[in-house]
């Protein structure tokens, strides 16, 4: 059986805004269902770090709950501004030009999506923005299945602390056979 082929069409709007601006990645489809899923499980102020062309956002906003908002934060003023004009008729969407500590002043998160190396490298500086019983979901990881975790032949030691910490409840899910990402919830 094959995963659904048909997005949201925000989504698909933000994905031609990607192949547009020439990125070759974006938030996979399965990630991204994953992202709406949880989501919908979710109330309160829901943050991407990582805005660029909106994919990660446009996914969260396919199934955010009523009442609940999204806020995400792009470091390109002019990538940020296209976002911007994406979201234009999605009032749940809140995109601002900046680095991610931009998103600081809404904190804390119900939900994160974590879609930037160095912070995805900080388990303290994430720890700080959730709330408690927060869902942290760091993304990008190549599926490992060995402990300690191994990428490219030496101990992934990221991956080691997210599912370490005691702030944390974490696993690491597959969502394709080649792509991981890590579900981290706030205790």
């Amino acid at each position: 059986m094959s995963a659904p082929t048909e997005v949201p069409p925000l989504v698909s709007r933000a994905l031609d805004l990607s192949r547009r601006r020439g990125f070759i990645t974006a938030t996979r489809h399965e990630t991204g269902r994953l992202l709406a899923t949880l989501a919908a499980s979710r109330t309160g102020t829901l943050a991407e770090l990582g805005t660029g062309c909106g994919v990660g956002s446009a996914w969260l906003s396919s199934g955010v709950a009523e009442g609940a908002r999204i806020v995400s934060a792009e470091l390109d003023p002019k990538l940020a501004e296209a976002v911007q004009d994406l979201f234009s008729d999605t009032p749940s969407v809140e995109v601002t030009s900046g680095d991610w500590s931009a998103l600081e002043r809404y904190a804390p998160f119900s939900l994160l999506f974590v879609d930037v190396r160095d912070v995805k490298r900080s388990v303290d500086l994430v720890a700080d923005l959730m709330e408690h019983g927060g869902i942290a979901v760091l993304d990008d990881f190549t599926p490992s299945y060995t402990w300690p975790p191994i990428y490219e032949g030496r101990v992934d030691v990221v991956r080691e602390q997210w599912l370490t910490d005691e702030r944390f409840v974490a696993v690491e899910v597959m969502v394709a056979p080649d792509a991981s990402v890590i579900l981290a919830t706030r205790v």
